[in-house]
């Protein structure tokens, strides 16, 4: 996934001041702390195991088992297997209540590390025909590691619960392998959200860019929806000499590309939200004096509301047929191809509730509102069925300043694990918050 800068507006500024003027005291009691504090170097082991382990999305086998074993040991119920390699874990309170499901991903990448670390991966393994290096180059042990703790504190209260917490360890966030199906879409769409039936979702995502110790949100779109889409412009072939005996594509195409900027430069209120179109790649022709009869365009379309996402696919599709049939040609859109992502949103009402929970685990002057951003995350298919609170984990050591901090995906990545206990502080009182509340 991609990440965000902290720099922030004054609106974002005032509207940090509203949301933080609701007070609330931290759910965790003196003795949940000790109880995390007990846990904190566990979950470090635990981490530090899986970043020396990476697999790739939808071969998390061993990382399955780990998460599978623990989760049972603590007297969880256990699914496996689902989406593939997903593990969910079904923990029922004492008391009748709200079921809350939180989320960690177990994916890694096909990065090499270069990290000089104890603990850094040496694995390797085939992808897309090639040997490449196998790294958590995104975080995502972090998260398994955090909410394998966090499942450890809450399974230790579980008769003083009001209710259920469903526990989903997600396989091939970053995608599914070429054929295949995966992540939060698949996970979904094979009943991680019923039986029992969820009413909120909570996740995080650890930031290497964001200090250690601070907590990153942002109400409402969060992450962009992300689809891609392709354009068959068809014309008709001809000499190159003799432009006027065919209809060139390639002309009908730089015409549409050019078009298509203009959806959202001239027809989306760029004050509300942003979007993007992006035409990554434009193939046609074999040689330099014959016109050919088709030309292939594909691309990303972005937005950060639901309706205007609506609205762009709408205005490609119409954009591209009209012209090319306004020049003698046709055009064949198809959005998405594949998978589409839907906006990662917010839950407003559920955001203006937790906020203050937040700041009272971390310091209110150690959570961030910070603006949204045009990349994508597939929690967004959990949060566009229920309502979602997701937020982002400093990672960067104190003492490296954010440009000197690599970036996610890349062989340099590097966490500052020392902050994963606020990662389970901050998602077990998120969990105890709704359900006390929502009885």
């Amino acid at each position: 996934m991609s990440m965000r800068s902290v720099s922030v507006g004054v609106t974002l500024v005032v509207i940090s001041g509203i949301v933080s003027q609701a007070q609330a005291q931290s759910p965790l009691t003196p003795q949940l702390e000790s109880r995390i504090t007990a846990i904190d170097s566990q979950v470090i082991a635990w981490r530090r195991d899986i970043h020396q382990h990476p697999e790739l999305g939808n071969r998390e086998v061993r990382t399955a088992k780990l998460v599978a074993d623990h989760l049972r040991s603590l007297g969880i119920d256990v699914q496996t297997e689902v989406a593939h390699t997903g593990v969910v874990g079904i923990l029922r309170g004492g008391r009748p209540g709200p079921v809350v499901l939180l989320r960690a991903d177990m994916d890694g990448l096909p990065v090499t590390e270069r990290v000089d670390l104890p603990f850094a991966s040496k694995v390797t393994t085939e992808y897309d025909g090639q040997q490449v290096g196998v790294m958590h180059a995104c975080g995502h042990d972090t998260h398994v590691a955090i909410l394998m703790g966090t499942a450890t504190v809450l399974a230790g209260m579980r008769d003083d619960l009001s209710g259920t917490v469903k526990f989903m360890f997600q396989p091939a966030e970053e995608g599914a392998p070429e054929g295949e199906d995966g992540g939060a879409e698949l996970m979904v769409r094979e009943g991680i959200l019923t039986n029992p039936d969820v009413d909120a979702a909570f996740a995080l995502h650890i930031w290497s860019k964001g200090e250690v110790g601070n907590i990153f949100y942002t109400p409402g779109g969060t992450f962009a929806s992300a689809d891609a889409f392709r354009i068959l412009v068809h014309g008709t072939q001809t000499h190159g000499g003799y432009p006027w005996n065919g209809t060139d594509p390639i002309v009908i195409s730089a015409q549409i590309i050019t078009a298509l900027q203009t959806i959202v430069s001239r027809e989306m209120k760029l004050i509300d939200a942003a979007s993007v179109v992006t035409v990554g790649m434009i193939r046609g022709g074999v040689r330099s004096n014959i016109i050919p009869e088709q030309v292939e365009m594909v691309g990303t379309i972005r937005a950060l509301v639901p309706e205007h996402r609506q609205k762009i696919h709408e205005r490609v599709r119409a954009l591209a047929t009209g012209i090319a049939e306004s020049m003698g040609g046709t055009a064949e859109v198809t959005v998405p191809v594949g998978l589409g992502y839907p906006v990662t949103y917010n839950d407003r009402d559920l955001t203006a509730d937790m906020v203050p929970v937040l700041e009272a685990v971390a310091g209110a002057e150690r959570v961030v509102l910070t603006p949204a951003e045009t990349g994508a995350e597939d929690f967004a298919f959990v949060a566009d069925q229920v309502p979602g609170f997701y937020i982002q984990l400093g990672g960067r050591p104190a003492d490296v300043a954010e440009e000197d901090a690599a970036d996610h995906h890349t062989p340099d990545f590097f966490i500052d694990d020392s902050g994963l206990g606020l990662g389970v502080r901050v998602m077990t009182a998120m969990a105890l918050r709704y359900l006390e509340t929502h009885r």
